[in-house]
């Protein structure tokens, strides 16, 4: 997997890393090394409520490592469909700040962001491979719940115990002594280390402080900014984050954090005393035995099956992850389908456009297709028909005439690109008021002239309620020009509250319907083929 990073970005990097070095070697050469606290920040209040580590800290603590790591996988797999981070909403090839492929995207050709997807070893993510990002994210939202739910307990009993000073600093002091414990490592220069199941020394205390109570908090914050329904409901939020690709950024940085972490923490846990340190963790004991290390590798080792056996589900049993991962979602995406509070709501104007709106799918090969785009598109008529009142024929004129509707929005790809563009056409509210659908119609397909990734029609499908929401639209333009082959020409839908696979390109055909039994049965190509969210709004 190849790593390139911008040279200023690459910089900084190093200067984080090499300046509080370079001081604390400074001090030392100057100064000499001093002793650091070893104790007395992180005394725990009169009656040693916080001494050791009962058993609710022990088993959260092999939960966070389960789900953790679970977490890191998937979101790998997620991360490498378009392997590319930004700090704008753009996305515009050559300024991402890092680039996780070695493909400089070609000026010289058509090049969709399903070829930029790059593999990933299943040693290393889950599930791993090429496209794979429909099951990437099903476990990494079912993971989300693990994570979450031992988080929660963790946290409730740590202050109900009255361990929490363990901790949460109750001194500014813990900064100066963090300071001194990390020249000491820094210089290679072992501190003596206070007994973890008593007291942590100062630069232990606000790592775990900063891991549980600042980088898992902002995991999660950064995670509901990449939803479209939020985004666009509520557009102030992405903004704290500098907008959803700078959000991207941030859970991906947070992601380098926690490995990081968990590295360095292990390595001391083995350093300064392995049997000691698995003893208080594992058992709950402070002595010296080899019980507590042999049953922490056990442990361990099945946290590594745990990777075996997620993999092997999802390959074997894929739809079994994917409804989960709709019951699961469910009740939190109904709500956002049915509650006004999420209609979209962001606003842009034309000065927002992006530069570059990456293009995506496979372009259609059919004979028909190819026909009328030869022609402009002026023979192309857009058949709908099923439980409707009065089925119609409509050109491209016809439906001009019907009116124009148009808005500038954010597109959010479920590979993880955005884009803003100026789309214009025919809303979804007229052509309902057009063909009247019957009391049963609750259902819409949209049905294209392209393919999907694995071969045969692609299609998506709608519930009523949603494509009467404000700015669902066929669009026949885009950035105030006939809307390219590339994006979809004649027409292609949008709906401004979901992700992008759900926009058919490329409209041939549009069916109400009671329910869908087109295709495998599950609303969509991606969905039946991919395994994508059955409910596209985070």
């Amino acid at each position: 997997m190849a790593f390139v990073l911008q040279r200023k970005y690459a910089a900084s990097l190093v200067a984080i890393v090499a300046v509080p070095i370079a001081i604390a070697w400074l001090q030392v050469f100057v100064f000499g090394i001093h002793p650091a606290p070893v104790d007395g920040i992180t005394t725990v209040a009169a009656g040693h409520t916080g001494r050791g580590f009962p058993l609710w800290i022990r088993w959260t603590h092999f939960a966070n490592i389960l789900f953790l790591f679970l977490l890191v996988r998937s979101g790998l797999s997620i991360l490498m469909e378009h392997p590319r981070l930004y700090w704008d909403n753009h996305c515009t090839p050559g300024t991402e700040w890092l680039r996780l492929t070695p493909v400089i995207v070609p000026a010289d050709r058509l090049w969709t962001s399903k070829e930029d997807a790059r593999f990933i070893s299943p040693l290393v993510a889950l599930p791993g491979y090429r496209h794979t990002i429909g099951m990437g994210r099903a476990w990494h939202f079912i993971t989300d719940y693990g994570f979450l739910i031992s988080g929660l307990i963790y946290i409730v009993m740590l202050f109900a115990s009255g361990g929490w000073p363990r901790i949460v600093p109750t001194s500014w002091s813990v900064i100066p002594y963090a300071w001194q414990t990390f020249v000491h490592y820094a210089t290679l220069h072992m501190p003596a280390e206070a007994n973890g199941y008593y007291a942590y020394n100062a630069l232990q205390q606000l790592a775990y402080f900063a891991v549980v109570f600042i980088m898992a908090p902002i995991s999660i914050l950064s995670g509901i900014a990449m939803s479209p329904a939020i985004d666009n409901a509520f557009p102030w939020y992405p903004r704290i984050f500098g907008g959803r690709q700078g959000a991207r950024s941030l859970h991906f940085l947070l992601l380098c954090g926690y490995v990081v972490f968990t590295i360095m923490h292990v390595g001391l846990v083995v350093l300064t005393g392995a049997q000691r340190n698995f003893n208080h963790i594992v058992l709950g004991t402070d002595d010296t035995g080899s019980l507590g290390l042999i049953l922490g590798c056990i442990g361990l080792a099945v946290v590594v099956v745990s990777w075996i056996v997620a993999h092997h589900v999802a390959w074997r049993y894929p739809r079994v992850i994917q409804r989960l991962h709709k019951a699961l979602v469910l009740p939190i995406e109904l709500r956002m389908s049915v509650s006004k509070r999420f209609d979209p709501r962001e606003r842009y104007t034309r000065a927002d456009i992006s530069p570059h709106f990456w293009p995506n799918g496979k372009m259609p090969q059919s004979g028909e297709w190819t026909s009328l785009a030869a022609g402009n598109f002026r023979e192309y008529r857009l058949h709908v028909s099923g439980a409707i009142a009065n089925p119609v024929k409509l050109s491209l004129e016809d439906m001009r005439v019907l009116g124009h509707d148009e808005n500038v929005s954010l597109h959010h790809c479920i590979q993880g690109w955005s884009g803003i563009a100026q789309w214009g056409g025919l809303s979804m509210a007229r052509l309902i008021d057009l063909v009247k659908p019957l009391a049963g119609a609750r259902i819409i397909e949209f049905i294209s002239y392209g393919e999907g990734l694995y071969g045969g029609i692609y299609y998506e499908t709608q519930r009523l309620q949603d494509v009467l929401k404000a700015e669902c639209l066929l669009a026949y333009e885009m950035n105030g020009a006939p809307l390219p082959d590339v994006h979809g020409a004649p027409l292609r839908l949008r709906v401004e509250n979901q992700l992008g696979f759900k926009m058919v390109k490329w409209i041939r055909e549009i069916r109400f319907v009671e329910s869908s039994i087109f295709g495998k049965g599950y609303g969509g190509k991606s969905e039946d083929d991919e395994y994508f969210d059955l409910l596209p709004y985070i």
